[in-house]
């Protein structure tokens, strides 16, 4: 079974906001080691992130956390009681470890008795990177990797390659890149349904969408046609951006790369696209500004980065498997029902009862529930049954499942009938 969820990303202000849900603050606090108190958050993530398996949901968090020498709350031995679930590992004589501790760190750093932990909820969101100019020299790890895959998908646009004839190489753009994890979109991003929207003071500056569904994000909206370069704001004379490439999308890998570097705002202030307080104006190549970059407020003290958001959303992919199964009740079978009326009402139900014997009434009726077209006349009898229910069984006759069905089936002796069963493994 295939289905295409929904994902939606609305980041502003160095927030991020996944499917609108907000931040969500539960009842417990948190003591910290400098002794400042926090409270937990019902879902245990920040905003804008997933939970794998949505595990600590709405547990209060530790009451308190101390590791300076002060009293620590222990479940037994040296397992700490974080009223959290978490997964632990005591090291003994069977060397068992975390696939993240190396053979090295788990021989010379843990003495025997020691406890290795971990912590839950695993969690994930989107994020940007921001390459300035000359990737392939600076050594991004991240394009890098993908610059063979970029050069792959170059038969579905010549936007794709690294070196193209649409411009200068992307080692030597100022490239932006979106990452989204695959547990957003399972095993790929939907063509055709991706959305790029940026807005400037609330107005909607320009919009990209996959529109060829060919991995091109193309500028579907945007009225500023100022200088491509550099954004020249007295300057208003050139060509209008509507129709041009800004980046691509890889489907089956979750990045976007934007390299549309024109201007899409006439008089616009600047506002800060690093950490380290570089300022731009609105482009999409500082598109997502905010997106677990590392740009806030804190970081930049620069009240302008409150004049822009932007909305990313995409429909993703994922498949799942399907058992199908099928009952049947052939002719002349499946005629019977347990249920008290099937039987016509007000017979005695026993013959005979003591100590010794139990005998129930061989001559009970069966109701007749066939309709008759006529008032006060009964129709011929029919044995008829209703299905509502459909038990599942093993080799060995064991009952595993039960199928309820929405609305019972009648079932005529004189007839088959299949019922098909189908759930997700």
């Amino acid at each position: 079974m295939k289905a295409h969820p929904k994902c939606e990303f609305f980041i502003y202000a160095g927030s991020v906001y996944y499917n609108n849900t907000p931040a969500q603050l539960g009842p417990g606090k948190v003591i910290v080691n400098d002794g400042s108190t926090k409270y937990s958050k019902v879902r245990n993530v920040d905003p804008g992130y997933i939970s794998l398996y949505e595990m600590n949901i709405d547990r209060p968090g530790p009451l308190i956390v101390y590791d300076n020498g002060n009293t620590i709350r222990y479940i037994t031995g040296s397992v700490i009681d974080k009223m959290m679930i978490y997964p632990f590992i005591t090291k003994d004589g069977a060397r068992a470890s975390f696939k993240s501790v190396s053979t090295t760190n788990y021989a010379n750093e843990f003495a025997y008795g020691d406890v290795l932990s971990g912590s839950y909820p695993l969690s994930a969101s989107i994020t940007r990177e921001y390459v300035n100019g000359n990737a392939s020299s600076s050594f991004n790890k991240h394009y890098y990797s993908l610059k063979n895959r970029l050069d792959f998908y170059g038969i579905r646009s010549e936007a794709y390659k690294v070196s193209s004839s649409l411009g200068p190489t992307k080692d030597t753009q100022i490239l932006n890149m979106i990452t989204i994890p695959s547990i957003f979109f399972g095993s790929k991003i939907k063509p055709g349904t991706v959305s790029l929207k940026y807005y400037f003071t609330g107005s909607l500056a320009g919009e990209l969408r996959d529109t060829r569904q060919n991995g091109e994000l193309v500028q579907v909206s945007g009225t500023f046609s100022g200088n491509a370069e550099n954004q020249t704001l007295a300057s208003n004379s050139g060509s209008t951006n509507i129709g041009k490439t800004a980046g691509v999308i890889l489907y089956d890998e979750g990045y976007i790369i934007l390299t549309g570097a024109w201007g899409l705002m006439t008089g616009s202030t600047t506002f800060p696209i690093l950490s380290d307080g570089t300022t731009d104006y609105p482009r999409w190549t500082n598109f997502g500004v905010g997106c677990n970059d590392g740009v806030t407020y804190a970081a930049t003290s620069n009240t302008n980065l409150s004049n822009v958001s932007y909305n990313l959303s995409f429909e993703g992919t994922t498949e799942t498997q399907v058992m199908t199964m099928f009952a049947k009740a052939k002719r002349g079978q499946a005629n019977y029902s347990n249920n008290p009326t099937y039987l016509k009402f007000g017979q005695e139900t026993l013959r005979l009862t003591s100590s010794h014997v139990y005998e129930e009434n061989p001559e009970r009726i069966v109701a007749n529930v066939v309709s008759s077209s006529y008032t006060d006349y009964s129709a011929s009898f029919e044995r008829r049954v209703y299905i509502s229910k459909v038990g599942i069984y093993d080799a060995n006759k064991n009952l595993i499942g039960v199928a309820t069905l929405a609305n019972p089936v009648l079932k005529k002796e004189d007839e088959d009938l299949a019922i098909k069963i189908r759930f997700d493994l």
